[in-house]
């Protein structure tokens, strides 16, 4: 089964975004997938607050796992976690067209009027499972650039 068809079925379990995408990669990551749904559990619906997607949050984790810093001030690791969190964000937007929660879903969830639009037009259902296969997607190729 291919990350992007794992992290689809794990958000279906209703994990939240960010969970699926990191328990996709968890061995990759060399965590276990009950880690995965601990550590992205507070990161999906924009932290709650319909801020940065969870999907994106949780190719983050995967990203910072795999290859940020290690050694405290070492500007070398620091730079190129920069770069990768710019180029994951930024891919993310220009795939999307933003990489805010709110503004991908076109309601704002932090009210229960947001959440109740979201649920009658089945964007959690039907939408946010895109957002996790375009993290996935671009996460794979950031991964592949850095391998």
């Amino acid at each position: 089964m291919s990350r992007r068809d794992k992290a689809i079925q794990f958000f279906s379990k209703e994990l939240h975004c960010s969970q699926a995408v990191l328990a996709a990669f968890a061995d990759e990551c060399g965590i276990s997938e009950e880690m995965a749904f601990r550590l992205g559990s507070c990161f999906g619906s924009g932290m709650r607050k319909g801020n940065v997607c969870g999907a994106c949050t949780g190719a983050l984790m995967v990203l910072g796992l795999m290859f940020g810093e290690e050694q405290a001030g070492d500007p070398e690791e620091r730079q190129r976690s920069n770069k990768i969190n710019d180029m994951m964000m930024d891919r993310f937007k220009q795939t999307n067209g933003t990489c805010i929660c709110n503004e991908l879903l076109g309601c704002d969830i932090t009210t229960s009027e947001g959440v109740q639009y979201a649920r009658d037009n089945r964007l959690f259902k039907d939408f946010c499972p895109k957002m996790v296969a375009s993290a996935v997607d671009i996460l794979e190729e950031i991964i592949e650039e850095f391998s």
